[in-house]
């Protein structure tokens, strides 16, 4: 996966947008204004994705590529290299997990506009 496959993919989904609120490097994915996927422009490709919070360590530790989440809550979020050593299916999979973990926090009223669609 590169950087414009990673953004069609996060684009196609609905109701995502994508904008620039930290600084002009760092671009961030956002379904209804709540942020889902983030990445920066200049550094080596990688991803900061939302994550359930014991499925996280799983993957941290099955996976060389993936640490807990840079700049982000620890916890609940991973940064995965796109380095090659992940295939892409996984990496779609994790996008979607993130993407429905940010849908299912959203308030209800931005839930039903999710429902709508």
């Amino acid at each position: 996966m590169n950087i414009e496959a990673f953004r069609a993919y996060c684009m196609e989904k609905p109701f995502v947008t994508e904008s620039f609120p930290f600084d002009e490097t760092t671009l961030v994915f956002k379904v209804l204004g709540k942020m889902f996927a983030l990445t920066d422009l200049e550094e080596d490709f990688h991803i900061n994705l939302k994550c359930n919070p014991e499925k996280a360590i799983e993957l941290r530790e099955k996976y060389e590529a993936v640490t807990p989440g840079y700049h982000m809550n620890k916890k609940h979020w991973n940064t995965v290299f796109v380095d090659g050593s992940i295939p892409d299916v996984l990496i779609k999979q994790w996008i979607d997990d993130s993407y429905t973990l940010v849908c299912q926090s959203l308030p209800v009223f931005k839930r039903k506009t999710l429902e709508k669609r």
